[in-house]
């Protein structure tokens, strides 16, 4: 199944084409084991307000299914930030999971609490499950997890408002799911500025920066882009060590869903 990193962004409108290919997925999923709704685990870590932003979800996941005919039954995973995540419902050997919902906040918060999950989710997408990863969640999905920060050193490399309370951009171990590195938010915040400076210091040898109400599917048929943004691609190129040369080549992903 596929791999769906979504860049934020909650306008109204843009569901069956930000999610639909999920749900659809997802039904399918729950379809081939004579389900008659699809039943998505929504993982949501927060400050506070974790329960509504769950919520948030099953209403987009419904809208969006009713978009591609398929019901979608919305299982809540929460947890307050710093807190551990209960794991029962995300188990591999546990109830069907037709599909996977990290959502949107801190994103070091979410991976400190995932992160103890991944072999589980890891799991279920190599068994069928599709992932959606909102905001944080697409930012926690890769090999390696680009996870805030707004300096490289020392250096102002985007707005201090997106550092995710770290100061150096940060690089740690992610889910696993995709091998290229996320960033997010990119028009709106600012945050591909982040991603071109991450490469271009040598921190990673590329990576992509999803608008928001923008996805990038990643799955066996390749890349598919949908929603209304842009997925920017920023990627190392001309490194030399004996000219002490190196620069970074942007562009846009085709493949407008």
């Amino acid at each position: 199944m596929s791999v769906h990193l979504v860049g934020g962004g909650w306008s109204v409108g843009v569901e069956a084409d930000v999610f639909g290919r999920f749900v659809e997925e997802a039904g399918a999923r729950a379809a081939a084991r004579g389900a008659g709704a699809a039943r998505v685990v929504v993982v949501a870590v927060r400050d506070g307000d974790q329960d509504e932003h769950a919520e948030k979800f099953r209403a987009v996941l419904r809208t969006a299914g009713d978009a591609v005919d398929v019901d979608v039954t919305v299982v809540p995973v929460v947890a307050a930030e710093g807190e551990p995540l209960p794991g029962a419902a995300l188990a591999a050997d546990g109830d069907p999971v037709d599909g996977i919902v990290v959502g949107g906040g801190l994103t070091p918060a979410y991976l400190d609490a995932v992160a103890p999950h991944a072999d589980a989710i890891r799991a279920h997408v190599v068994a069928g499950a599709p992932y959606l990863g909102f905001s944080a969640g697409a930012m926690i999905a890769p090999d390696q997890a680009l996870i805030g920060g707004w300096r490289i050193g020392g250096v102002e490399v985007c707005a201090e408002d997106s550092a995710e309370d770290l100061d150096d951009v940060t690089i740690a171990a992610g889910l696993g799911l995709v091998d290229v590195t996320v960033d997010v938010h990119a028009a709106q915040w600012g945050n591909l500025s982040r991603l071109v400076a991450a490469v271009e210091s040598g921190l990673l040898a590329g990576g992509v920066a999803v608008d928001e109400d923008t996805v990038l599917v990643v799955g066996q048929g390749g890349l598919v882009v949908g929603g209304r943004g842009n997925v920017w691609r920023a990627v190392r190129t001309g490194d030399d060590a004996d000219a002490g040369a190196a620069g970074v080549l942007v562009s846009t992903l085709l493949g407008q869903a």
